[in-house]
């Protein structure tokens, strides 16, 4: 069926949330969701709400309820759900499928599915078909997907094999690794540990292992790569080994409808600082300058691409194609059934095949009638980015003016040279918390990544501003002066890590809450975060503790600016 319904991003009341528009940029599925995938084909789409994931149909009724932390796209009509520490399968009306719960299980294909479990200590693999049975039970020790009606499994160690839909081998092969099946061929390597090449089905050396990593044969060609010094070089092969491209490349990438991007070092002595790209056949011949980055795949004869200017679509020569937007900034572009969803510089838009737009985000979020928060983009260089707010409304406009000057400070906003080529990407952008009374909470985020790293580094602060007076109050404010409130919370925090089930935390962990500890508050709570790794591993994020007021009651200073910017009561 024809798409009918696109997600967006919009500010509500309840701060940003997700809801879906329709071709003409109409809401028709009202904005509640903490966020949104898009519709599938089928009809149905995941959502998230609470932390919780379910799928709606184009109705924005739930087909499965919101009750699982994680739900993958639906493939050939099934989709993996995750909840209790295990994965199973759904079909499209929400129905559990497999009797029990799994490990891990894979995307559909060829009417199969990978999944594992474990076993003594040993993660086997094994694979389930359309209804959620074993049709191959876990009996390897890895697996891939099933592709053109094969797929290649570990049997044991320094064994193969590259298996039917029945789990029957077609071949088995006696290689310390064997992998990345492609039209007839797959990748190996005859000492564990050393180059790579490849092997017909059968098990014939076709290509002798000489590079550092290949990748699958598509399209009658195969990416390989040779490393020297730890830099990578990339190049081009035929299914006879014959360089078709010789592996003196910064970067080599499949583009699909027999195009490849060819990358060349932006700093030639840095090449993981990034590359521009050339279009080329897949002969090796250029059909374009080394002028973009960020290409995409081919689909039906369009790849999205950007340069250090706009964004566009790339036609199969290699150029800009006609007839279609060419957007400022940087990001990527994809055709949606009757639109163009655009994702430029972090900011989501919708546009009509002619380039109209329909969609785009509000810049000015209104609190009230008379206090607003504009958004405003500062990009002094294609590398960074922020997205921070300026406060509009206060009556006093020095104090307002100051305020903002701090809030800009927070959000990162500082002098960047422009021309020069940055070793690190920074994208900072900021959402409304809470807002009640004269107090606006801003969460101001930020990510920084240095190229080359195994993944970039978030920031949070928050600014808990009284829109009267200009005040951005610090923990101690919310407290009776001389009172031990860090103690106190100290003593709260470290109930809560002991009191979890399943804790994450660093081991030994004795968190201490400093008197200037980041937080910020709402109606009923307090809320003390930690950065990553302060107290836990980097995929814990922010850890998060909720003290409700009525726990620290004793220490609050009812009679503070701080307690009564967002409650009238003076006491509790």
């Amino acid at each position: 069926m024809s798409i009918k319904r696109f997600p967006v991003l919009v500010q509500t009341d309840e701060g940003e949330k997700w809801g879906y528009i329709d071709r003409k940029g109409d809401i028709k599925i009202a904005p509640k969701y903490s966020y949104a995938r898009d519709f599938q084909n089928n009809g149905l789409a995941v959502v998230e709400v609470d932390q919780r994931n379910g799928v709606i149909n184009i109705k924005g009724e739930y087909v499965v309820e919101p009750i699982y932390e994680s739900i993958t796209g639906f493939s050939e009509g099934r989709a993996a759900v995750y909840r209790n520490n295990g994965f199973q399968v759904i079909n499209e009306k929400g129905t559990i499928l497999t009797p029990k719960a799994y490990s891990y299980i894979g995307e559909y294909q060829n009417g199969l599915a990978l999944f594992s479990e474990e076993k003594e200590g040993t993660t086997y693999y094994g694979y389930l078909n359309n209804q959620g049975q074993e049709a191959i039970p876990a009996q390897y020790l890895s697996g891939d997907p099933f592709k053109d009606a094969r797929a290649v499994v570990q049997v044991k160690e320094n064994q193969y094999a590259l298996i039917n839909r029945d789990g029957n081998p077609f071949y088995t092969y006696n290689y310390p690794y064997v992998g990345n099946y492609g039209e007839g061929m797959l990748a190996f390597q005859q000492d564990k540990g050393g180059k790579y090449g490849y092997i017909n089905e059968r098990g014939r050396v076709v290509i002798e292992p000489s590079y550092d990593y290949v990748q699958a044969f598509k399209e009658g060609r195969a990416v390989v790569t040779v490393t020297e010094d730890y830099i990578f070089k990339y190049g081009l092969i035929d299914p006879k080994g014959n360089q078709i491209l010789q592996p003196v490349h910064d970067d080599i990438n499949r583009l699909g409808e027999k195009r490849i991007a060819i990358g060349k070092a932006i700093v030639p002595d840095q090449p993981y600082l990034g590359s521009k790209y050339a279009i080329a056949d897949l002969n090796g011949d250029l059909l374009s300058p080394f002028r973009y980055q960020n290409v995409l795949d081919y689909e039906k004869g369009l790849a999205s691409a950007h340069d250090d200017e706009n964004t566009f679509f790339l036609n199969r020569k290699g150029n800009i194609a006609q007839n279609k937007p060419v957007l400022p900034g940087q990001g990527s572009l994809s055709i949606e059934g009757p639109l163009i969803k655009a994702m430029i510089d972090y900011e989501l838009l919708y546009l009509t095949q002619e380039g109209e737009v329909i969609w785009r985000p509000k810049r000015t979020i209104r609190l009230n009638n008379q206090f607003r928060i504009l958004k405003m983009k500062y990009k002094p260089n294609i590398d960074y980015l922020v997205y921070y707010p300026v406060v509009r409304g206060m009556d006093d406009t020095a104090v307002q003016k100051e305020v903002n000057e701090t809030l800009k400070e927070m959000s990162q906003v500082k002098e960047i040279p422009k021309e020069k080529k940055l070793d690190y990407s920074y994208f900072g952008d900021f959402a409304i918390d809470y807002f009640h009374k004269d107090l606006v909470v801003i969460e101001l985020n930020g990510s920084q990544y240095y190229f080359g790293a195994a993944h970039p580094m978030p920031t949070k602060r928050h600014a808990n501003l009284n829109l009267v007076d200009g005040t951005i109050y610090q923990l101690s404010d919310l407290f009776k002066e001389g009172s031990s409130y860090a103690e106190v919370l100290t003593k709260l925090v470290n109930e809560q890590i002991r009191e979890e089930d399943d804790s994450y935390y660093f081991d030994d962990v004795d968190v201490k809450v400093d008197p200037d500890q980041p937080f910020y508050v709402n109606d009923t709570s307090l809320f003390l975060y930690y950065a990553p790794y302060e107290i836990a591993p980097y995929v814990a994020g922010f850890p998060t503790f909720e003290i409700p007021f009525e726990r620290i009651s004793e220490l609050i200073d009812y009679n503070g600016s701080f307690w009564r910017s967002f409650h009238s009561n003076m006491t509790n």
